[in-house]
């Protein structure tokens, strides 16, 4: 129903930047809460971020607080993470979920997954 592609992961240095981007497919984007959630190296999946429908709240892991933000521009149905003061602990496969309800994304369990993209954080 929904197809969402991530971009924008690379390779920066602590206290750097990085952008992520997800594209959603089909007119029904702004029917969906939006969320970005990592996976590192022999981790579990944690929750990152997510968005309400209309961006009006969103929400966050600790260990991101002050340093993320996530933001939606529905007309070009896509979603953004800002990378702030990056560590090395940011190291990540990051991928970006949807769904109706923002409560199963920050639940862990969005019905729509990206495919994910890489961030590494060096030293």
């Amino acid at each position: 129903q929904v197809q969402l592609v991530e971009s924008g992961g690379g390779l920066v240095q602590a206290g750097g930047s990085l952008r992520l981007s997800c594209a959603a497919s089909g007119r029904t984007f702004s029917d969906n809460a939006m969320g970005w959630f990592r996976q590192g190296p022999v981790k579990e999946r944690e929750f990152v971020a997510a968005i309400t429908r209309t961006g009006g709240s969103s929400y966050y892991t600790d260990s991101v607080k002050g340093r993320f933000a996530i933001s939606r521009d529905n007309a070009k149905n896509t979603v953004y993470l800002q990378m702030n003061s990056l560590k090395s602990e940011d190291t990540a496969v990051y991928y970006c979920a949807a769904d109706m309800s923002i409560n199963r994304i920050r639940s862990g369990v969005p019905t729509h997954w990206g495919q994910g993209t890489q961030v590494t954080v060096s030293s």
